[in-house]
């Protein structure tokens, strides 16, 4: 088991530069809301990974809050730029 996590860690880690690599090159302003919201969930997934790797439980309540407080954060910018614009 610890292979596989290692190897969907590293998996994530890469997918996780890939998407700040897009945060920092100039686009919309929405390309750069869907690739924080895209880190957030390989952030979660991260930490679900890393929970599966210790065997225990304590990371849920975590993994919960941060995406629920992705998803308000999420719905309140895509508001935002729905009522100001795209650019």
């Amino acid at each position: 088991m610890a292979l596989i996590t290692t190897i969907a860690l590293g998996l994530l880690a890469t997918a996780a530069g890939l998407c700040l690599a897009r945060l920092v090159r100039k686009g919309s302003v929405a390309d750069r809301i869907v690739a924080l919201d895209t880190l957030l969930v390989i952030l979660v997934s991260g930490i679900a990974v890393f929970s599966v790797r210790r065997g225990d439980d304590v990371y849920l309540d975590v993994l919960v809050v941060t995406a629920l407080l992705g998803f308000v954060g999420t719905a309140t910018v895509a508001q935002y730029i729905d009522k100001r614009g795209t650019r």
